[in-house]
């Protein structure tokens, strides 16, 4: 293939919203990138056994988008191949009054994938730096501040750097940490939002919620940018999916999944001597009976 997803869509140096295309799909047709996804899905299949049973490494996988973006379809076109028991998906929503008793990290740590497992995170904790900085108010749930005037310039300097050091630390014990954002175009997102309205059996995904949401597009686009930008390290990369096109952003997103897990020098277990004896001898037994 011409297209080499894992470093054309990497975040490198300064990052643009508006360079960044919604609609590239590259040489490839609708009936190349659906056979190719079902291809790469089996070495994904292969490439999560071999990470459960190497049992030192976790991989992270974290999804942010606007809504009809495609993540929920994107989470099971992906990985619906793959072992239940080796990969968890944790979709977080608004903060539970308990959750706001805690520092705004605590729940995202209580749902990282241990190791030997895929952790998929459908929206995260970059939400504290992207609909709470739209909507500043928000913070205020955390019972720590006391005006929105609190909420300046080094309020989300610290809250980018403890972000940083969250991933850092994580990189830094075993956690290998993938972050993807889907680059949806205004008017697709309107064209999915319209869908969701008009065709019966989709109207249980649709909001009211959304609407108000939509008109702060551009708000959220600036949120976008200033966090990968903020956030983009090389323990921690970003990558920037056109997303008009749902088929290619999961070509896109499986390929860069599994590039990220041949990176990770994954071993299955190796055998001692002790255990190879018992092992021949095991199979003398069993085939003595």
């Amino acid at each position: 293939m011409d297209t080499n997803f894992s470093d054309d869509f990497l975040v490198k140096g300064k990052f643009s919203i508006k360079k960044s295309s919604t609609a590239y799909k590259g040489k490839l047709t609708k009936e190349e990138g659906v056979q190719l996804l079902i291809n790469e899905k089996e070495k994904l299949r292969e490439l999560q056994e071999k990470l459960y049973a190497d049992g030192s490494q976790s991989l992270l996988v974290i999804l942010q988008a606007m809504d009809a973006a495609g993540k929920d379809s994107l989470i099971e076109h992906v990985f619906g191949g793959v072992n239940p028991q080796g990969c968890n998906v944790t979709s977080f929503k608004t903060p539970s009054s308990k959750e706001y008793g805690h520092d705004f990290l605590w729940r995202h740590y209580l749902a990282l994938p241990q190791k030997g497992m895929i952790g998929i995170f459908n929206r995260s904790h970059y939400e504290s730096v992207l609909v709470c900085k739209v909507h500043p108010e928000y913070n205020l749930s955390e019972k720590t501040w006391s005006s929105v005037k609190d909420f300046d310039g080094k309020f989300w300097e610290n809250r980018y750097e403890s972000i940083r050091n969250f991933e850092k630390h994580l990189a830094q014990n075993g956690t290998t940490i993938i972050k993807i954002f889907l680059n949806v175009s205004k008017d697709e997102q309107k064209k999915r939002l319209l869908d969701r309205i008009e065709e019966q059996e989709k109207n249980w995904k649709f909001s009211a919620a959304d609407l108000p949401e939509r008109a702060l597009f551009p708000q959220y686009m600036d949120a976008y940018e200033t966090a990968i930008n903020e956030t983009s390290k090389d323990y921690a990369p970003w990558y920037v999916l056109p997303a008009d096109n749902k088929w290619f952003a999961r070509v896109a997103a499986v390929q860069i999944i599994i590039d990220t897990l041949e990176k990770m020098n994954l071993e299955y277990p190796q055998v001692g001597e002790k255990e190879k004896s018992e092992l021949a001898e095991a199979k003398k037994t069993l085939e003595s009976e």
